[in-house]
């Protein structure tokens, strides 16, 4: 399943979420959290919900909620979203400090009949610290880096080239790794700065990226694009994956492709650029 692109929806405009699906995201998120004032949190849980269980809301891409953080009002949250039949795949929990919060996300789910996946948030010290366990966590599916939050938790200064959360984006990458799930990549503030996005998206995905989230319906595309392989990169990959299966045949672990040896850390490359071909219909 491709996550290239997650775009944020406020959860106070139904308008706006029920067009989501159609922009191209792989995965839509209704928000309760940052893109709704706190006078507006009840009308946004109703307006999610109403959503969700409209019978005529059927997207192709996954469908998130972005709740607010444990020990806050997740519980109201989760009432207010999950009454009725929704159509919803996974929960956005923010700013997950450990395990123990994502254990508490999956507990409440189950308490309501639900079993979905987490995509958990980590954008402060701690969660930068405990990614490791939170990656481990039983319910999350993807772990997710917050530049903007981080940088205000440790009293750092958001720069043109990062350099001040760089390390924090490579440690969530290699905990995510470790634990074999997902890993987005932090939002591009700059709306109308498509090159840029352009830029930022191609250096998460050379840090390991498999995704990064959208504030804006015009970045989706442009999110996509970047990880879009080349046909020249198809090419080679389509033609790696059938030598690997005819090597497998025969019992052999290593083999050539164009002059090429081939092994396990190239074959694997090789996968990622045909699931990023297919989710892009190029195959």
């Amino acid at each position: 399943m491709a996550r290239r692109s997650l775009l944020f929806s406020p959860g106070d405009r139904p308008e706006m979420m029920q067009k989501a699906p159609g922009v191209g995201a792989d995965v839509v998120i209704f928000d309760l959290e940052d893109a709704v004032a706190p006078e507006r949190k009840q009308a946004a849980r109703e307006a999610v919900n109403e959503v969700l269980t409209d019978s005529s809301f059927d997207p192709d891409c996954e469908v998130c909620v972005r709740v607010n953080p444990i020990g806050t009002v997740t519980d109201t949250d989760l009432d207010g979203v999950l009454a009725g039949d929704p159509r919803i795949d996974a929960i956005m929990l923010p700013k997950a400090t450990g395990a123990a919060d994502v254990d508490a996300l999956q507990t409440l789910l189950a308490e309501r009949g639900f079993d979905l996946p987490a995509f958990s948030l980590v954008e402060s010290a701690a969660g930068v610290l405990n990614a490791v366990e939170i990656a481990n966590a039983e319910a999350t599916a993807a772990l997710v880096f917050g530049a903007e939050d981080l940088a205000a938790d440790i009293g750092a200064t958001r720069t043109e080239d990062g350099t001040e959360v760089l390390y924090a984006r490579e440690h969530v990458v290699l905990a995510a790794s470790a634990a074999g799930v997902d890993v987005i990549d932090t939002v591009y503030t700059a709306i109308r700065d498509t090159d840029g996005l352009a830029d930022e998206t191609a250096f998460a995905i050379e840090l390991g990226y498999d995704g990064k989230m959208a504030i804006h319906p015009a970045q989706v595309s442009v999110i996509n694009d970047a990880f879009t392989p080349e046909p020249d990169q198809v090419e080679w990959a389509r033609a790696v994956l059938a030598a690997r299966d005819e090597a497998e045949a025969e019992g052999r672990g290593v083999f050539r492709v164009n002059d090429e040896m081939i092994d396990a850390p190239l074959i694997a490359q090789a996968e990622r650029i045909v699931a990023r071909a297919r989710a892009a219909n190029l195959l």
